[in-house]
Parts: structure tokens; sequence; C-alpha cells
């Protein structure tokens, strides 16, 4: 799907607007052509529908940057798409980030001090949002009668079928991110009337159930595990989302849902996949030759899919001046941004420390670290942090490179090929493992211990790093060693109970260098002071 994907949408640019506000949500994407138009064909639905795709992808219909989708969120390519936005959300308040740049509310994520009108959350919210008018756009214009009045049958009407249960499993997944990150959106769906009013709020707890039963409702209706083409939604992308909103159920609902975890992790584990055998394959520019972990990835193309968010932002971002010349890591320049501390490196032997002589020819196979998750650079950082702002404060990352598994370089300096695994099956060991802890049905403790050391088998190249016992805290440590960077730590230790209390401190937590407790209500990010303002049937988180 990646070269499908990618081609239609450049040749689709279609829904390419949506006022920031989301009493457009029951509105049709602004365009300059009707719905009619673009679905009167075949072909116009698969436009629609790599639109849908390409939304999680890209900020607009221009690339590196125009037509942006978010009319309103300034600064396209940092704040207005999801992956990039996403990243800051989840990453930059935790142990396992820190930025060098001022721009405009970033500094506010470590020293949690963010506010109503913060850009990347203002901007990660109507990208989730823009994704859910898409999805119920499409789905509304591809009922049976839709198809029927416009003379689509057979085959094509088959084919857009299989479609809206895509559709619905990618309005599923932007609705958790939503319930994930603000806790409370406003809630549409494709059955409200267009133009019918402002849209109501739902509560965490309904929009889990929501979530939980549209991903059971569509689990028969998608296409089998890793029968899709690679990109696409399937069986295993709808399970590992059930397995990651199980686990984080007692923080969504109150109530916890681990034996559901270990039944849809297990689904995962047998549905196909396997271990790929290189750690530090994985994140490279030749990742989509990889399959056999990835369950569901956002795919990127250095020539086809040019913006500034994505996995260009990973590779340019988390390079700077102490490390090689750019075209050596597979980039036209390092920005000097993103880095990480002693927080991440110390979690592994020897602190991380990686054999530099072996850079970069062959650095994705040196034995140098006895974890070969460890993808660090020290040279020319001082691993004192004193300032945020002083990027070499700290310690820099080399998990995401525009380079590929035989040190080629990527198409085009200037933009990644790597593509971003949203689900991978390394996840659904430590989700099984973390659940039966946690006292989960189904879940033999034997089984976990075998999971976690199947990942540490990978990360050492053999057994010397397997464990004999398993607690909540071990899982937790192994989920920053195999996880860090993708996505999901701020999640981990608010379900860990870890995120603003006390018990755990890390670097310049809450603005302070050797950390403090922060205020309980930052486990929630803040709906825009825009959308308070503009729709009344919305009432702000508290504490904001």
């Amino acid at each position: 799907m990646r070269k499908n994907i990618i081609r239609l949408l450049m040749i689709a640019g279609i829904a390419g607007g949506l006022a920031s506000c989301t009493k457009d949500l029951n509105q049709l994407p602004k365009n300059d052509i009707t719905a009619d138009q673009v679905y009167s064909t075949p072909l116009g639905y698969t436009q629609a529908m790599a639109k849908l795709y390409g939304s999680l992808a890209l900020s607009g219909n221009e690339g590196p940057a125009g037509s942006n989708d978010l009319q309103g969120v300034p600064d396209e390519g940092n704040y207005a798409g999801f992956l990039r936005t996403f990243w800051y959300l989840q990453e930059l308040p935790t142990d396992e980030a820190m930025i060098a740049w001022g721009d405009a509310g970033l500094q506010d994520f470590k020293n949690m001090v963010w506010s109503t009108t913060n850009p990347a959350i203002v901007g990660q919210y109507y990208r989730l949002m823009y994704e859910v008018t898409l999805s119920n756009d499409f789905l509304r214009q591809s009922t049976d009668a839709m198809l029927s009045s416009r003379n689509i049958t057979g085959a094509d009407a088959d084919k857009v079928r299989q479609f809206r249960s895509e559709a619905r499993f990618l309005r599923a997944f932007a609705y958790w991110g939503l319930m994930d990150l603000y806790g409370n959106p406003p809630f549409v769906t494709e059955n409200d009337v267009l133009g019918a009013g402002l849209p109501k709020q739902i509560s965490r707890a309904d929009l889990f159930n929501y979530v939980e039963s549209e991903l059971k409702d569509i689990e028969n209706t998608l296409v089998d595990a890793k029968a899709n083409e690679y990109g696409r939604a399937d069986k295993g992308a709808a399970w590992a989302l059930l397995a990651r909103l199980y686990i984080n159920a007692k923080v969504y609902t109150g109530t916890e849902r681990n034996g559901d975890a270990i039944t849809y992790a297990l689904k995962v584990i047998n549905g196909g996949y396997t271990l790929h055998d290189n750690y530090r394959e994985l994140l490279l520019a030749d990742n989509d030759q990889f399959k056999d972990e990835a369950i569901f990835t956002i795919n990127y193309d250095g020539v086809r899919t040019k913006g500034f968010g994505g996995m260009t932002f990973f590779t340019h971002a988390s390079y700077g001046p102490p490390m090689p010349e750019p075209a050596t890591l597979g980039v036209d320049s390092k920005w000097g941004g993103i880095r990480t501390s002693t927080d991440l490196t110390n979690l592994f032997p020897d602190n991380g420390n990686t054999d530099y002589s072996q850079f970069p020819k062959n650095f994705t196979n040196n034995t140098s670290a006895a974890d070969k998750r460890a993808q660090f650079w020290f040279q020319g950082f001082s691993t004192t942090v004193n300032a945020l702002t002083n990027y070499t404060d700290g310690v820099g990352v080399l998990k995401f490179r525009n380079i590929t598994s035989t040190d080629a370089v990527g198409k085009d300096l200037g933009h990644s090929d790597a593509d971003f695994p949203v689900f991978r099956l390394a996840e659904m060991y430590l989700i099984y493992a973390e659940a039966t802890l946690r006292g989960g049905s189904g879940g033999a403790l034997n089984t976990a211990i075998n999971y976690i050391n199947m990942l540490r088998d990978r990360a050492y190249g053999n057994t010397s790093g397997r464990v004999t016992s398993i607690d909540l805290d071990v899982v937790l440590k192994e989920r920053a060693r195999e996880l860090y960077w993708e996505g999901l730590r701020r999640t981990d230790l608010i379900r860990y109970e870890q995120f603003t209390q006390g018990s755990y401190l890390w670097t310049w937590k809450g603005g302070v260098r050797a950390g403090r407790q922060t205020q309980a209500f930052r486990a929630l990010y803040p709906l825009p002071a825009a959308e308070i303002t503009t729709n009344p049937n919305l009432k702000q988180n508290p504490g904001y």
C-alpha cells in the first residue's frame, strides 16, 4: 500500500480544508468541489480513502508544505501534522525526551505548564478531529444506497464496502487519541444530521465504550491479519488497538480490563507476526522491507511524501552538531532539536554506550552495546542537563535514521523514507506480560516471562540478557528500552501512576532540574480555548 496510497494521495487533492473549530465536525470538509464530484467513480472512493490514510502522514495536499488541512493552525510543519504533535504530547513531558528549541509552547511540556492555547496541543486536537470528519464523510458517502445511486456495483462496490471498515478503524484510532490525550472531546458520527447543531461532548468512559464497540463490530469485516496492503488496516490493527485500549481501561473508565487485554494481545501474537531479527533495522529507511513485526504503519516516502513532520522530523531533529556529517545520517541538515537524558540511557547496560568507531558503516549491526536497542550518541554531549534549550546537554539518539540496512542513504536527504510503526508485535508481548501481572484472566506467568525474554534475546543477540522473574517495574522499564520515542511513554507513566506523582522524578520534570511532583490534572491535556468559546456544549477539563 505504501506506493499505492502515496500515488493516489498525490493525484487526489481532495478534502483540503477544515476550519479550526469542531462546529464543522458535522459538516462536509470544506473544498472547491462537491461530494458528488469526488465520489462519482470507484477511483474517487479510492482517492478519498487515500486522504484518510494520508491525513495521518501529511499536513496538507501540497508538499512539503502548503494547502494546510487545518485552517487557523500556524506553522504547518511544526504543529499541523499528526505524528509530530502526537510525539510532542507523548514524549516531551516524560523521562524519554527533551527539546532544545524555543518554538511557542514546546518547553511547556517538560516544565508541565502548558495552557489551552499551546500550539502543539491545539494542532494535535484539530488533526484528530479532522480525521474524524473525513471518516464520517466517507461513511456517509459509501452506503449501499449512495453506491447504487452512483451506479457503483459488483467488485467496485465490494471494494468500497471494504474501505468502510478501514474508515471506521481510522475513526476509532482518532477517537482513541482524543480519549487518551483530552479525555472528553466532542462526538459526531456519520449518523448525525449535517448542520443540525454544535457537537455534544462525550465522557471518556462512554467514548471508551464506543471505540470498543466499533472495533469489535469491524473485527470480522476487516481483511485477515497481514492480508491487506502494507500500511492499511486489517484485523491485526483492530486487535492491537483493542489490546492497547484494554490495558489502559482503568485510566479511561475506572475499571480494569486486563483479561481482555490478554485476549486481544494473544490474537495479535497468534496472527502470523514474528519479531524481526534485527531491532536496529525497525526504523531505517527501508523498513518497509521488514514487515514481519509491523501491524499498522504510517507510511512515508522521501520523494512522494515531502513534509516537515513525521519521520522527516525524527531523522533531522534528533541530529545535532556533535554528530557526523549530515549525509552520513541520510539527511541534508542537522536540526539539533530532540535528544534524551541519562534517565533513559541508565536503563541500559553500560549506560547504553556505543562504539563509535563502527559508525556509520555497519552501525546497524555493531556489537558494542550489550543491549542493541541502545542507540545513543554521547560524544560531544554533556550528560548533565543544565539547560533544556542547550542541545548538547543530554544524550543524542540514533534510533531514527534515513539510511537503509545496507548503509545506503534515503531517496531524498531532505525527507525520510522510513515508515512509523503505530503498532508492532513487541508491544503486544509487553501488554500480555503486564496484564498477566495485573491479574488478568487467561494469562500465564511463565508465558509472560518467555515473551520478555524473546525481546531480550533479540536485543542482546544471545540468551545472556534473560530474566527468570518479572514484576510490573520490570515490565515498565522493558517498555522504555523497547519502545522509547515511539509515542507511548506518557500513557505508560499515567497508567503506572508515575506521570505527575512524586514517586518517580526525572530530569527537569516540572521545570526543576532534579524533578518535582506536578499537578494531577496534567494527566489530561486541555481542550483548545477556541473550542470552549465556540461550542457551549463543551466543558473544559479540570484545572485549565
